[in-house]
């Protein structure tokens, strides 16, 4: 039987296998979500997301100068704020002196050159948990955004590079773009969440941060009010296209591996650059899967985020961007 044409032909051997690869991973994909704390010299476990911790501002620049060696090239800040400093307004997010703002002036003073991109949201400062303002019991999009404009001048004000809002609230890239060039900040970017789903893979996140909704009959129980309904995939290509007109420098989807329809779909009709989130759940099960011997560790971590960036991922932002940098880099 003659077969003229036989794929396995360029499978032969590893050095003709990368001659042909199509995806390559590098460092240069990666930006690393980091946890900060109050506090000097001080670390936290987050039991849920082995490997990963909260830490203080000293040791979070610490971590930085070691992630921009490998080669990771930005990080992605989240607060663990004190309860005391959380109310519904939110307020804390643009003090001038909170930690989030002192968090990115210690980063850019230590490391210049890392790109900074902090979650806007309210959700770590709200007493509720949600990511916008309560009133009446109901999510007040058009309050919130003004909220996340005074956030964003502040934290463009710091030195911020990209603001990262995952809130979902409607308007909001374009109030933002507003806000930072009416305050001078015309080189400072945004990185939309433009299709963040209600998702059920944000558990350890939401333990990291203690930003989970509270229990209240008053308030909304979960976030579907304003986060994607999983179900969808067209209303996802809907939230892009409209992110993109209201000045959105970048797409955000979230979550990333069960989502990889939605990111082949919207990289198909965009030409602006595409992160992806690989989320905690996503990181938790493959960390639970490798402890118990049913997977191996390394050879998934880069399956996985090859994987996410074949689909049409420029970046990715993902918990284990330093393992796989270290392991890129061996």
């Amino acid at each position: 039987m003659i077969i003229n044409s036989r794929n396995r032909r360029l499978r032969t051997t590893p050095a003709l296998r990368a001659l042909v690869q199509e995806t390559v991973l590098t460092t240069n994909d990666f930006v690393m979500p980091i946890f900060v704390m109050e506090g000097s010299q001080k670390q936290e476990p987050i039991s849920a997301m082995p490997g990963i911790f909260r830490r203080s501002i000293d040791l979070t620049v610490q971590e930085c100068r070691e992630l921009f060696s490998l080669g990771i090239k930005g990080v992605n800040l989240y607060m663990k704020v004190s309860e005391d400093l959380k109310d519904n307004t939110g307020k804390e997010a643009w003090n001038k002196n909170g930690l989030m703002q002192n968090t990115i002036k210690a980063i850019k003073d230590a490391v210049p050159e890392m790109v900074i991109m902090p979650d806007v949201a309210l959700d770590p400062y709200s007493m509720y948990g949600h990511d916008g303002i309560i009133n009446n019991g109901k999510i007040d999009n058009d309050a919130t955004n003004e909220a996340l404009v005074k956030m964003s001048v502040s934290l463009a004000e710091a030195g911020a590079d990209i603001m990262a809002p995952s809130d979902m609230m409607d308007g909001r890239v374009a109030a933002i773009r507003q806000g930072l060039e009416e305050n001078g900040f015309t080189d400072v970017g945004i990185l939309s969440y433009a299709a963040k789903y209600a998702s059920s893979f944000y558990g350890p996140f939401r333990t990291a941060l203690d930003s989970a909704p509270k229990e209240n009959q008053d308030i909304p129980k979960d976030k579907k009010t304003y986060q994607m309904d999983f179900h969808n995939s067209r209303e996802a290509l809907d939230e892009v296209l409209k992110d993109v007109a209201e000045g959105a420098d970048i797409i955000m989807i979230k979550p990333g591996i069960p989502y990889l329809d939605i990111v082949s779909k919207v990289r198909d009709m965009i030409d602006l650059p595409i992160a992806v989130y690989n989320v905690s759940g996503e990181y938790a099960m493959l960390k639970a899967a490798a402890q118990n011997g049913w997977l191996d560790n390394d050879k998934a971590i880069i399956e996985s985020l090859t994987c996410i960036k074949r689909a049409g991922a420029d970046m990715i932002f993902t918990y284990a961007a330093k393992e796989a940098a270290i392991l890129l880099n061996s």
